[in-house]
């Protein structure tokens, strides 16, 4: 049976317009059995650049586009704490939502911390640009924790939404190491130098910072639609909020770097 999805997105830059295009090209050709029932974001038409290019590709590819300001409605709930502007701004979301029924809400960029009730409505899968067990939070972050601890080696994973943050239990994850080249070189480059300095100097355009988000920009979009496909063939399944393999075996995370690997050199 056809996979139905939800996705949302901020829609904040390229790496979110990617990867629903690398996507909904799949499903297009037929390589994936699923079908994108609806794109959410929590911006408007005119809130920023980025979610506008996002929200040209939606219409594009004729998938039906619903958005719910939070900034807006931020204004509107100024005064209460965040977690209740969460929860509120959330429940407005699924009555938004509402008619529609997805087997799978993919979190693709969606640069909001989703609320309990709302975890526990729908089943609920996010791509997270770092290893099971590794730092948390907006990508940017993640690659300078990375860059602070001297890590050896990073990856992404898609695990299933929870109330902790990016602390889900894990459908899959890719790993990459940092200890070869060209990483090597950019680390290097970097020897004796404080990270709070590199930060303030280069900011982003540190060649290491650059390195390392290019390497896993060219993987996620495969990491994610190798999963979908895992859950369209029902390889993978989320039960009772937990992963579960077709015989209802618990799933501890398939490793898919070498599927991801054997795709770039192919497609190189």
């Amino acid at each position: 049976m056809t996979l139905s999805l939800g996705w949302f997105s901020t829609g904040r830059g390229p790496g979110s317009r990617g990867l629903l295009d690398f996507v909904q090209q799949r499903i297009s050709t037929g390589e994936l059995d699923a079908k994108i029932d609806f794109v959410f974001s929590n911006r408007e038409e005119g809130e920023a650049e980025g979610s506008d290019l996002f929200f040209d590709l939606v219409g594009r590819h004729g998938l039906r586009l619903l958005t719910l300001s939070s900034r807006r409605l931020r204004r509107e709930m100024k005064g209460l704490p965040p977690t209740e502007m969460r929860n509120r701004y959330d429940r407005r979301v699924m009555e938004f939502i509402g008619g529609y029924q997805p087997d799978i809400c993919v979190l693709a960029g969606y640069m909001r911390i989703v609320s309990p009730e709302m975890c526990r409505r729908y089943a609920m899968v996010n791509l997270h640009p770092a290893l099971p067990g590794g730092p948390a939070g907006e990508w940017q972050g993640v690659i300078w924790q990375l860059i602070e601890s001297k890590a050896n080696k990073t990856g992404a994973m898609i695990h299933l939404v929870t109330e902790e943050l990016d602390q889900g239990p894990v459908l899959s994850y890719f790993t990459l190491p940092l200890d070869t080249q060209p990483f090597r070189d950019a680390w290097r480059q970097m020897e004796g130098q404080p990270v709070a300095q590199l930060k303030q100097r280069h900011g982003e355009d540190l060649p290491l910072f650059k390195l390392i988000r290019q390497a896993e920009y060219r993987r996620e979009p495969y990491l994610l639609l190798e999963t979908l496909k895992s859950l369209a063939g029902g390889d993978v399944r989320i039960k009772d909020r937990q992963v579960v393999d077709a015989a209802g075996k618990l799933v501890e995370g398939v490793d898919l770097t070498k599927d991801i690997e054997r795709q770039l050199k192919a497609s190189a």
